[in-house]
């Protein structure tokens, strides 16, 4: 018997974070407009999440990672979209390069403890502690109206295998 399960869009995310600090970018158009998310996008056919995740990076904030590492990854389902989005989620602290504002993103660091958890999407301030510590996890968030959580589910692994 066929699965009736719908295949999800790839997409990547990438936080430098360094000196206590996190470069987050403003989004300037597209989906997510007006809300701080790190940097990412779709995974083009051919490439790896890690590839894709260093090319979103240099296209929105004109940076390379030099050691970027998957940290999670979160699956979201949206009662408005035909496709979940699986989110593979990079952590990097050293790259080269001078974060520079695109068509797409303003670059900005932020102090740790003053993530703008208020202008993110709203899974960003539950997932975040587990990424800033350094553990890998992974999640699937249930959405209605595109930003409210009707529901999710959320977990340290061992492994993103």
């Amino acid at each position: 018997m066929a699965s009736s399960a719908v295949e999800p869009k790839i997409l990547t995310l990438l936080m430098v974070v360094q000196d206590g600090k996190v470069l987050l970018g403003y989004k300037k158009r597209g989906f997510g407009e007006g809300m701080w998310n790190g940097f990412g996008g779709k995974v083009e056919p051919g490439e790896t999440p890690t590839e894709g995740a260093l090319r979103e990076l240099r296209e929105e904030a004109c940076i390379d990672a030099t050691d970027a590492t998957e940290r999670g990854v979160v699956t979201f389902v949206y009662d408005d979209k035909p496709r979940p989005m699986q989110v593979h989620i990079f952590h990097a602290s050293q790259f080269t390069g001078v974060p520079t504002e695109t068509d797409e993103m303003r670059p900005a660091w932020f102090d740790l403890e003053a993530v703008p958890f208020d202008k993110m999407w709203p899974d960003d301030e539950l997932w975040y502690p587990m990424f800033l510590a350094g553990k890998k996890f992974s999640g699937t968030f249930w959405f209605t109206n595109t930003t409210t959580i009707v529901r999710h589910e959320l977990r340290e692994v061992e492994s993103l295998e």
